[in-house]
């Protein structure tokens, strides 16, 4: 299958996505000493962007790396690289913006003393969207027995970095078996998170989602649906640990991410969930869709 055009931007220079662009020495490809952000646009407006840019400062703060641009900087070469793809493409949908920052380049070792300086990636591609049969039906999980998340006494899950081997391995475990996504457990047999996703349960009408103490990224999507979106339309929402013994008691369940906002889960493994336009995560995926509109109208300074 033919892949789509992805437009890059290595420190500046504008380029396709499959021509090379930085050293083999460099440490995001040698050590996945990195970090990330991604965006969406809503009807041309990059969404969240100072709450995303605020993410990438504590990852970046986390690792000791420094950023190279100012966030001022930053999105003009987002709004370059994002009109480089229009032209090239000719193509007005919605944008997926993914900004990578590595430590740099500089001699083999893991010293980061070794590092020259930091270099970052953008690439521009068009935003993905859950296939409308997976919002209909809803997404099928799996949950992860080979692998649990690495704890944050270690590698903190809420450092957005390059290293995605946990994700990655747990990820392919589930797919094996099938799945859509996966659920992952920390090392005490609670629900964190799904690969590239956080989770959230529905019972008795009220939202339930693991607290960030179990070990989970703090999802920008996440923070949206309980302190802005949840309240709008009524729906009571609070962090509790979850366990997989809890899933029986719960009625639906539901993803939350920068590209799926919210995304209806049907099953894991056994366990069934209510999917439908009755249900709590049908409610809150419409407030979401307004509350984007309204935030795009709102910002036109963030068009790209």
């Amino acid at each position: 299958m033919a892949r789509h055009y992805i437009q890059a931007n290595t420190n500046g220079r504008l380029h396709s996505a499959d021509e090379p662009s930085i050293s083999p020495l460099n440490r995001g490809f040698l050590y996945g000493d990195a970090i990330y952000e991604v965006w969406r646009t809503h009807e041309n407006v990059v969404f969240t962007w100072r709450e995303h840019w605020a993410r990438l400062e504590r990852s970046a703060a986390a690792l000791h790396l420094a950023l190279p641009l100012s966030p001022a900087a930053m999105f003009d070469e987002i709004r370059r690289t994002a009109h480089a793809y229009r032209a090239k493409t000719q193509s007005a949908g919605e944008l997926y913006i993914r900004l990578q920052v590595t430590r740099g380049g500089g001699a083999i070792g893991l010293d980061t003393a070794l590092a020259d300086r930091p270099d970052f990636v953008l690439l521009v591609q068009p935003c993905p969207h859950v296939a409308p049969e997976k919002l209909r039906d809803g997404l099928r999980l799996s949950m992860a027995t080979e692998l649990r998340r690495n704890p944050i006494d270690a590698l903190s899950p809420a450092w957005k970095t390059g290293n995605y081997l946990n994700n990655i391995l747990c990820l392919r475990e589930a797919r094996v078996r099938g799945a859509d996504e996966v659920i992952i457990l920390n090392q005490a047999g609670e629900v964190t998170e799904a690969a590239v996703s956080n989770i959230a349960f529905v019972r008795d009408g009220a939202v339930l989602t693991p607290p960030l103490t179990a070990g989970i990224l703090g999802g920008i999507t996440r923070e949206l649906v309980l302190t802005k979106i949840a309240p709008l339309v009524g729906v009571p929402v609070r962090e509790e640990t979850v366990r997989p013994a809890d899933f029986a008691g719960m009625q639906e369940c539901f993803l939350l991410s920068t590209t799926r906002d919210v995304a209806p889960v049907a099953a894991i493994d056994e366990t069934l969930f209510k999917v439908g336009a009755d249900t709590v995560a049908a409610r809150l995926k419409e407030a979401f869709a307004d509350y984007a509109r309204a935030d795009a109208k709102a910002h036109p300074e963030l068009c790209v």
